[in-house]
């Protein structure tokens, strides 16, 4: 794994996502030895297996202490969501411990945190995300949420060949739903990001009844669904890697597929219709909702 100085670690996001309530993010390494197929950050940068690029950003406790004593004494505390383009809890964290090492600082200066991941290895840090979710200083118009500390489990499929498949390196979707029976018998507010899901897939009757009965067992809060999207036509781009594995391992898939992105990145439009129905529907059947949490209006 290389080495890296990064020149900056915490990002300020432009607006506050409405599924992920990120005000900062944090990405401890650059590269990832998930390497989902789908990832929107695939590309000629990292090539065809991201975990060879994988690096690590040496001085990031240092940048990140840096910038929050700056934004504490301005009381910009926000929440800060680990991660946005790569897992924090990658193989390589049992060694170095670089994302607990910022949520020591994270700690230390009061700011709510995100926890997004596909790793079992969160339990390591939850005597820390605990304190977090007591002494966090959360913005005005989240105060009432009253929660310092969320995790979120994200998953694509939740059987096991598929994300053989689609998510190579990550931790199976077992011990991910494992772990999040475990945090929400621990007493955090926790759920599932459903991103993306395959359509023909996992996004089909059969997959999602599955999926959110799987879900609402293992105690989860909230669960928020996003299709597919995917880029590029290079081989190291998730379009090409997504093609190349539907023709491999679901050829009656692949003339829908080519079909859905022979004009674009994203779906069609009535693909995309019929999903959010579907998905508000079952979020309303198995009484997940499709946020974390809905901020409160705050008067002018």
């Amino acid at each position: 794994m290389k080495e890296i100085k990064a020149k900056t670690i915490l990002n300020k996001t432009k607006r506050r996502d409405p599924w992920f309530l990120d005000d900062y993010t944090i990405n401890p390494y650059s590269g990832c030895s998930f390497n989902c197929l789908y990832c929107y950050i695939r590309g000629s940068k990292y090539g065809e297996h991201m975990e060879r690029k994988l690096s690590i950003k040496t001085n990031a406790p240092a940048l990140l202490e840096k910038a929050l004593v700056m934004r504490a004494k301005k009381g910009e505390h926000g929440i800060i969501v680990l991660s946005s383009a790569t897992d924090p809890y990658l193989q390589a964290e049992k060694e170095t411990g670089l994302t607990r090492q910022l949520l020591e600082i994270i700690l230390k200066y009061q700011f709510p945190v995100h926890m997004i991941t596909k790793s079992d290895l969160i339990i390591r840090d939850l005597d820390l995300l605990k304190e977090i979710d007591k002494q966090a200083i959360l913005p005005e118009d989240l105060k009432s949420m009253g929660r310092g500390a969320l995790i979120t489990f994200s998953f694509s499929t939740i059987e096991e060949k598929v994300a053989s498949i689609f998510e190579p390196g990550a931790t199976s979707p077992k011990a991910r739903l494992d772990t999040l029976l475990h945090c929400s018998q621990e007493g955090f507010l926790t759920g599932v990001s459903m991103m993306p899901l395959l359509p023909w897939i996992s996004d089909t009757t059969t997959q999602l009844a599955a999926m959110f009965n799987a879900f609402k067992a293992n105690k989860a809060h909230y669960a928020f669904p996003a299709h597919l999207v995917l880029y590029g036509n290079e081989p190291a781009d998730s379009k090409k890697l997504v093609l190349n594995a539907i023709k491999k391992h679901y050829p009656m898939h692949l003339e829908k597929y080519e079909s859905y992105f022979s004009r674009g990145n994203d779906m069609p439009g009535f693909y995309k219709n019929a999903f959010y129905k579907k998905m508000e529907a079952l979020g309303k059947q198995y009484e997940l909702p499709n946020r974390i949490y809905q901020p409160i209006s705050l008067s002018p």
